[in-house]
């Protein structure tokens, strides 16, 4: 008999993640969607920053993704298209909770990822296109200036950037750990080696 209850309970564990966002969006002070998001380079070290999670795709017939926008040419795009892997972390101080996943990555540069870029504010959007993202930069009054030429280039209503788009992580791990007093944390692991597989779910130790 399992002993996930309470806020580790379901079967869908894109749910599960959704409803411990929903949480934290009522309590974290910044950002709460916010994860540290781990590539690799050629030669094997890896790279972590953080980024903003912008969607949870539904599981639908046993897929589901996390997903967040880039720029595709920055090293964190050239990284995660040439391993096709990913994996980061989602930590909430105010819950004393951790999502982590592990996975491989798409782009996402269809009608979901132009209509995201059509919601942010026009600066952001043109921003985007000024931003030569991860390339050297003379100064700020370069950047100031490229933005000032895209401005008076594409106008009010840019088209997003070809360079510009979505990453999908679809998981083949998600674990969901919780603080524990005395740390005796709670943790499940949710496992499978392919996207199509049913999930395994284990109790780790903490």
């Amino acid at each position: 008999m399992s002993d996930r209850t309470g806020k580790f309970a379901g079967e869908d564990p894109f749910e599960i993640a959704r409803a411990w966002l929903a949480e934290a969006e009522a309590s974290e002070i910044n950002d709460p969607n916010a994860i540290a998001l781990a590539s690799v380079d050629a030669d094997g070290l890896p790279n972590v920053r953080m980024v903003l999670l912008k969607e949870i795709e539904s599981a639908g017939a046993g897929q589901g993704a996390f997903v967040f926008y880039t720029n595709y040419e920055s090293a964190k795009g050239r990284e995660l298209q040439a391993s096709g892997k990913a994996a980061f972390v989602m930590h909430w101080k105010s819950l004393r909770r951790q999502v982590r996943v592990r996975g491989t990555v798409t782009r996402e540069e269809g009608a979901t990822a132009d209509a995201y870029y059509a919601s942010r504010s026009l600066k952001s959007r043109l921003g985007a296109w000024a931003s030569r993202q991860s390339q050297p930069l003379a100064s700020r009054t370069a950047l100031m200036a490229e933005v000032a030429r895209v401005t008076a280039q594409k106008g009010p209503s840019p088209d997003r950037p070809p360079f510009w788009g979505g990453f999908r992580i679809v998981p083949v791990e998600i674990e969901f750990w919780a603080d524990g007093a005395f740390r005796l944390h709670d943790r499940f692991r949710w496992t499978r080696s392919d996207p199509s597989d049913p999930w395994e779910v284990t109790r780790l130790n903490p």
